[in-house]
């Protein structure tokens, strides 16, 4: 069975997309309605911007979902049994399950990012990748920390090993310094623009949640396996409730791959920049294929 798997914020680059709108006539009608509907050149920014200018929210989520969705799109046979997203990705996962639109899914990314941006402003915080400490540890010192007044949580469980915290400015130094002492061999701040996936985006799951609400979404042509919780799901109201749900609670990656190969899948294919996905996966099932997508 085949796992058709989309990357999250982090993985654009300058150029991105430039490649499938030469090549690709239905590639380059995607990209242009992405214009239209945004109001402004995404792929300008896309093709020649700086790295700067790619760098911004309202620019990189946008971004990342149309190179993959794009992608996706041109690809002779993609047939995916299932599918999953890494944060942002879970919305070009739900468009290649055919749950949303391109269109509608473009206009709930662009939202999306405007609404985590206002968030990063009214509660600024940062995120950190720990490595080398097990989950449980993490996981149980981020509490003790919150319960004491400054707020951290685990916030994408990324692979065994490999787990990335957010939360406010002070609450991640605290972490840091006592994620280090009890044995974790790097605890590392990440130049990020907030406190993604934590309590402090919770202004941000409000306004996601009023658009969400207003969006049509089908039943699945296969299941999605959700960040939230790990699982398949193919119900429409199911799917809207997790994505809300998805802004303040932990991306699971760990959990949802260890899930898709429990359900068969002996392919994993990712589709969009980078290959970040493909050696998380590894790491999580080392016996499943992995390949990029290639149009």
């Amino acid at each position: 069975m085949k796992a058709v798997i989309f990357p999250g914020q982090g993985s654009q680059f300058s150029g991105m997309g430039r490649d499938l709108y030469e090549q690709h006539d239905e590639a380059k009608a995607l990209m242009t309605q992405a214009n239209d509907i945004l109001g402004f050149s995404l792929t300008d920014i896309m093709f020649s911007g700086s790295d700067e200018d790619l760098r911004r929210t309202d620019v990189t989520q946008p971004a990342i979902f149309l190179h993959s969705v794009v992608q996706a799109a041109v690809l002779p046979g993609l047939q995916p049994d299932m599918v999953a997203g890494h944060s942002l990705g879970e919305f070009s996962a739900l468009v290649a399950a055919k749950v949303l639109t391109f269109a509608d899914a473009l206009r709930l990314v662009a939202q999306r990012a405007q609404a985590m941006q206002a968030a990063c402003q009214e509660q600024p915080g940062t995120m950190a990748a720990i490595l080398g400490l097990d989950d449980d540890t993490t996981v149980r010192i981020c509490q003790e920390i919150t319960d004491a007044g400054n707020v951290v949580v685990a916030a994408n469980f990324n692979c065994p090993g490999q787990l990335v915290i957010s939360g406010s400015q002070r609450g991640i130094e605290l972490a840091c310094e006592q994620l280090k002492a009890a044995g974790a061999k790097r605890a590392l701040p990440l130049p990020v623009g907030g406190a993604f996936h934590s309590p402090l985006m919770q202004s941000a799951e409000a306004a996601l949640a009023e658009a969400i609400e207003k969006t049509t979404f089908s039943p699945g042509i296969c299941p999605i396996y959700q960040n939230v919780d790990a699982a398949p799901h193919t119900n429409p109201d199911e799917i809207r409730q997790n994505l809300v749900r998805q802004l303040t609670a932990p991306v699971r990656w760990t959990q949802s791959v260890q899930r898709m190969a429990q359900d068969g899948a002996a392919e994993f294919v990712e589709c969009g920049p980078g290959k970040v996905l493909q050696g998380l996966v590894k790491k999580i099932a080392a016996t499943v294929a992995v390949a990029s997508a290639v149009a």
